[in-house]
């Protein structure tokens, strides 16, 4: 969903999702709801003696508490997200921004490092300053007086912060790939295996990870929370492990040994109808062309274009009335995975392939892409690595002539 900034700290941006919009007024209301199970909680856990009458005698009070203790919560997020940024942008990994959503918070990294002591650092960082901000808050809390209700209240949120902030770190360190315990996982496994069967091995255990959260959710009186949480890490465990195996299955190779060369590549005239257009797509299968005028590219044309216009018009209508001109390019020496990742962060099926004068030389579909994947995890070969080989996705070799082997 759409986020937006909120404001920036050692450089940093923080932004909001919109959905962290939605579920801070929830966590308020619960907390407020609660504050009468909290406190007796608190003060058997921590040894703690707050007042439980004198914070839930006024209802707006107990919620204008609920309120300052969310928000005091998902400050700690974003302090345990900054504890990952720190590290990582000291082993030279940038950081796009840190985010509040749905969930909690997510630090969006440009990479991860494959040296798993630096991912353990990473990935360990985080629960750590969880565990520091929560003995700060204790100590906070120590120091402040009872009282009055404003004392009251101030000694329940730091004890209430004190008191998740661990629990934070605590679920962090479990083995739900790719949270920070899977993460750690994933370091100590690639201490003695490749980081593409590390990712795998941590994966499969993240997924049985969530499908018992999601069970016990069930079980647990329906907790939607746990379910959805459960739901996201499975997901993202299966999209992390594939992503990793596909940037070692593509490492070391360039768009120009799996793309379509311009001389086996279909394209377009301007001038043709919309009519003769989709009735060449349905006949050759294919869903988009590059859009050439006199040999130049003018733009690439899909079959969403095409089926924007009325049947009864498409007669009349020529391909460069519908075709894109906003194009999104490569040039042949691009690696495949920055390729896939442009896409995916368009939104698009293909890039044009451009040399250094802006001549079409070949086109790139995810279908390039996912085929050039299979013929790898089969043990084919596709030219352009350095000549290593990588067991961990499949045994495959690869070859130097340009070209992908069946």
């Amino acid at each position: 969903m759409k986020s937006f900034r909120v404001g920036s700290a050692f450089g940093i941006p923080i932004k909001l999702d919109l959905t962290f919009l939605l579920v801070l007024p929830v966590f308020a209301y619960v907390i407020g709801f609660q504050l009468g199970e909290w406190v007796p909680l608190l003060n058997d856990t921590l040894g703690t003696t707050i007042d439980a009458a004198v914070l839930t005698g006024s209802t707006p009070a107990r919620y204008g508490i609920g309120s300052v203790a969310a928000i005091g919560l998902f400050v700690c997020v974003v302090a345990h997200e900054f504890g990952h940024s720190l590290v990582a942008r000291r082993y030279g990994v940038p950081i796009e921004s840190i985010t509040l959503w749905l969930l909690g918070g997510v630090a969006q990294m440009e990479e991860i490092p494959e040296d798993w002591k630096k991912e353990f650092n990473i990935a360990i960082a985080g629960p750590i300053v969880s565990v520091v901000v929560g003995v700060l808050a204790y100590a906070a809390f120590l120091v402040t007086p009872s009282g009055s209700f404003g004392l009251e209240a101030v000694r329940f949120t730091l004890a209430y912060l004190a008191a998740m902030n661990v629990v934070l770190a605590a679920f962090n360190l479990l083995p739900g790939f790719p949270m920070d315990g899977g993460r750690i996982l994933r370091a100590l496994l690639a201490r003695s295996r490749p980081h593409a069967k590390a990712t795998q091995q941590a994966a499969r255990v993240g997924q049985l990870f969530a499908i018992g959260l999601g069970l016990f959710g069930l079980l647990a009186g329906f907790n939607v929370f746990l379910i959805v949480l459960a739901f996201f890490i499975y997901i993202a465990a299966a999209s992390e492990s594939s992503r990793t195996v596909m940037n070692a299955a593509f490492e070391g190779v360039e768009v120009r040994d799996v793309m379509t060369p311009r001389n086996e590549l279909d394209v377009v005239a301007p001038d043709a109808s919309v009519a003769d257009l989709l009735d060449r797509m349905f006949r050759e299968r294919h869903t988009g062309y590059p859009v050439l005028d006199d040999g130049r590219v003018a733009g690439i044309v899909t079959l969403s274009d095409a089926r924007g216009v009325d049947e009864v018009e498409r007669d009349a209508y020529r391909v460069e009335d519908v075709m894109s001109r906003d194009l999104h390019t490569v040039t042949p020496d691009t690696p495949v995975m920055d390729a896939f990742e442009t896409m995916q962060k368009q939104g698009i099926g293909r890039l044009l392939v451009v040399d250094d004068s802006d001549d079409l030389v070949g086109l790139l579909s995810r279908t390039d892409v996912m085929t050039a994947l299979e013929i790898v995890k089969e043990g084919g070969e596709i030219a352009g690595r350095t000549g290593r080989e990588n067991s961990s996705v499949g045994g495959s070799g690869y070859g130097t002539d340009g070209t992908v082997r069946r």
